[in-house]
């Protein structure tokens, strides 16, 4: 799944232009929080997910292939991770995440060689 982390799932119910902001992310044993925001850049398209409470406001950065399913009329998005994996995933940094080659590659390698949840 490496190569391929970056990349919407065929099947995962995407819909090009949507906004997904707002939309509850949902773990395999819960809930983690709500899409801050998102980019559909083919290559390198994320969720940021504002945890809340849960990790003590801390945001995670995930891979669009680790989306299993977005269902529009709930508002949800569902991921192959547990909460666990979620909470141990590399630190989000904001100010990296865009254009650093290196803090890309650690994100990537971290759920894309990871077994599913």
């Amino acid at each position: 799944m490496t190569e391929n982390v970056w990349g919407y799932r065929t099947g995962s119910g995407r819909l090009a232009g949507a906004d997904l902001t707002g939309y509850k992310v949902e773990a395999t044993d819960g809930s983690i929080g709500k899409v801050d925001k998102h980019s559909d850049e083919v290559g390198s398209a994320y969720l940021v997910v504002d945890t809340g409470p849960w990790i003590f406001g801390k945001e995670v950065l995930l891979p669009a292939g680790t989306i299993i399913r977005i269902d529009a009329a709930d508002e949800k998005i569902y991921v192959d991770r547990t909460k666990e994996q979620v909470k141990n995933a590399p630190e989000f940094h904001s100010d990296k995440h865009l254009g650093d080659e290196d803090y890309h590659r650690l994100i990537g390698g971290y759920y894309g060689g990871m077994p599913l949840a």
